[in-house]
């Protein structure tokens, strides 16, 4: 939805069900200060809604949002804002990763500046698809600092990513052994079936008690997995995006995602063309309002929403 509201009702929905979640304010790349400030007093509301509310939630912020493109110290002053006010309630701060571009930026802003006074209420996005990722995941481990793994949705040249699906997955599960195994409450961020198949074999083969990590994936993104997984007593948590934002052009995602438009993850769970390109598939099966239905458009590929595969790239 566009508002906090919408996310705070969709949070008890979720909460209802044992589920956790994340609210995620839509924007990135402000070119103002004044940008950034409107954009933090936002963060600042919903960080005192989730506290209002008793949901079970914390928020998700993009340093871009923040001041990152325009000075490091407008970006950490709106940042230890945030976090004081996070600190007041007791609810944890995730800093989203961007474009590889920012990576280091982030990373050296989140060490330097942000971890050493914040360490317990905040953390860090690592994607999969970056070649760096390895060295960043052992730093980040030996920190004892929280890491949310994704395979990254970013177009990037060959020389920083992998430009396989097999090599990003390949990555993923490396990096996810590594901190499962060795990390602080790590993120598992895929709705990749695959994937979690293969963190739960990596789990139950090195007896990892199910409280020392969580999955995470998109509100209204394979709902199935997501109930499958809480009921067998993993904790999962859900990405509730907000805001009336417009996700940026195809230029700065991957050469397949394209056009302009506001992301509504209900269309998941509406459209069964959505739910089937996300699968790869011209063939698929969604649940929609407890039925399940089926979906073909004549042997031709099935297309989603540029947003939609722009975001779910990410995970």
């Amino acid at each position: 939805g566009e508002t906090l509201e919408s996310a705070i009702e969709a949070s008890k929905a979720m909460n209802a069900k044992g589920i956790m979640v994340s609210l995620d304010l839509l924007g990135e790349s402000v070119s103002s200060a004044e940008e950034t400030r409107a954009a933090r007093d936002d963060i600042l509301g919903t960080i005192d809604g989730i506290a209002q509310s008793g949901i079970d939630g914390n928020v998700s912020v993009k340093l871009t949002q923040l001041g990152l493109d325009i000075g490091p110290d407008l970006c950490v002053e709106n940042m230890r804002t945030i976090l004081n006010r996070a600190r007041e309630h007791d609810i944890f701060v995730r800093v989203d990763m961007e474009s590889s571009e920012h990576t280091e930026r982030t990373l050296r802003l989140f060490y330097d500046q942000l971890y050493p006074e914040f360490a317990g209420l905040t953390g860090v996005v690592i994607q999969s698809y970056l070649r760096r990722s390895g060295q960043d995941v052992d730093e980040l481990v030996r920190l004892g600092a929280r890491v949310r793994l994704c395979k990254g949705a970013y177009a990037e040249p060959a020389s920083v990513a992998f430009q396989e699906r097999e090599k990003v997955s390949e990555s993923f599960v490396q990096l996810m052994e590594v901190l499962l195994e060795k990390g602080n409450y790590p993120g598992i961020a895929t709705h990749d079936g695959e994937l979690v198949d293969k963190a739960l074999a990596f789990v139950e083969a090195r007896k990892i008690a199910s409280d020392r990590f969580e999955f995470q994936m998109l509100y209204g993104v394979r709902r199935d997995l997501q109930e499958e997984l809480h009921a067998r007593g993993y904790n999962m948590r859900v990405y509730i995006p907000f805001g009336t934002a417009s996700w940026r052009r195809a230029s700065s995602r991957r050469p397949w995602v394209g056009g302009d438009r506001r992301f509504d993850p209900r269309r998941l769970s509406r459209s069964p063309r959505s739910a089937a390109c996300l699968r790869g598939r011209r063939r698929a099966c969604v649940l929609r309002g407890g039925v399940r239905r089926r979906s073909t458009r004549r042997g031709r590929p099935l297309r989603c929403s540029a947003a939609v595969r722009a975001l779910v790239g990410e995970w």
